[in-house]
C-alpha cells in the first residue's frame, strides 16, 4: 500500500509540474486566451464590459466649445516606465521549476541604460522597425538599451504575439517612454532655420556690397562705373538729383 501511495504521489507531482510548465510556456508566449491563469480574468473583464455597457449614458452635444487644458511642457517632456510592476509569478516559478523574472530597474539603472543608448546613437538613427526618423512621434527605450517608435513596438508585439526585443530578442523587457528623438529633431529644425536666416542675411549683405564697392577686376570695374555713371546721368536728366 505504501509503495502504491508513493507511486501515485510521484505521478501527481509529475502531472502538476507538467501543467505548471505548460502554463508558464503559454504565459511566456503571451497566448492569453489559452492561459489557465488568465481565463478567469477574461471572464471578469467580459462581465465588467457588459456592466459598463448597461451603465453607459448618452451624451448630448450642445455645440459649445469646451475648455481643454493644454498639457504642460514639463509633463510632455517627462519620462516614465510603462510597466513599473513586474508580471505575476506563474505556477512553475512559484514551484521553483523556473527562475523568477528579474526585479524592475531602478532610476540609476535606467540612467545607465539611457547613457548606453546615447553612446550608441540609437536616437539619431531611424527606427529599426519602420526605418523612419523618430521626429516628434512617441519613442520608447527598452531595458536592453534599444529604442523604437512606441506604435511600431506595439504593432510588433501584436504581430509576434510575444514580448521580445526586435533586435536582441530579449524576453520580458521593461519599457520606458523617452523624448531623445524629439529633442534631437527640434535641435535639427532650429539649426536649419538659423542656417536659412544666416544665408539670407549674407546674400543681402553681398548684394549691397556689390552695389557700393567697386570690384578689383578691370572689366568688372569698368562695367560697375559705366552702370553707376549712366544711372547718375539718368537721374540728373530727369531732374531728380540736386
Amino acid at each position: 500500500m505504501l509503495k502504491h501511495k508513493g507511486h501515485s504521489s510521484k505521478k501527481n507531482n509529475l502531472a502538476i509540474n507538467a501543467v505548471a510548465l505548460q502554463d508558464h510556456i503559454l504565459h511566456d508566449l503571451q497566448l492569453r486566451n489559452l492561459s489557465v491563469a488568465d481565463h478567469s480574468k477574461t471572464q471578469v473583464q467580459k462581465k465588467e464590459n457588459k456592466s459598463l455597457k448597461r451603465d453607459a449614458k448618452a451624451i448630448i452635444d450642445t455645440g459649445l466649445k469646451k475648455t481643454t487644458q493644454c498639457p504642460k511642457l514639463e509633463d510632455s517632456e517627462k519620462e516614465y516606465v510603462l510597466d513599473p510592476k513586474p508580471p505575476p509569478l506563474t505556477l512553475a516559478q512559484k514551484l521553483g521549476l523556473i527562475g523568477p523574472p528579474p526585479p524592475p530597474l531602478s532610476s540609476d539603472e535606467w540612467e545607465k541604460v539611457k547613457q548606453r543608448s546615447l553612446l550608441q546613437g540609437d536616437s539619431v538613427q531611424p527606427c529599426p522597425i519602420c526605418k523612419e526618423d523618430f521626429e516628434l512621434r512617441p519613442q520608447v527605450l527598452l531595458s536592453c538599451s534599444h529604442v523604437f517608435h512606441r506604435a511600431c513596438l506595439q504593432a510588433f508585439e501584436k504581430f509576434t504575439n510575444k514580448k521580445t526585443c526586435p533586435l536582441c530578442r530579449k524576453n520580458q523587457y521593461e519599457t520606458r517612454v523617452i523624448h531623445d528623438g524629439a529633442r534631437l529633431f527640434r535641435i535639427k529644425c532650429a539649426t536649419r532655420i538659423q542656417a536659412c536666416w544666416r544665408g539670407y542675411v549674407v546674400r543681402k549683405w553681398y548684394q549691397n556690397l556689390r552695389k557700393t564697392v567697386p570690384p578689383t577686376d578691370a572689366k568688372l570695374r569698368k562695367k560697375f562705373f559705366e552702370k553707376k555713371v549712366g544711372r547718375d546721368h539718368y537721374f540728373s536728366s530727369c531732374g531728380l538729383c540736386g
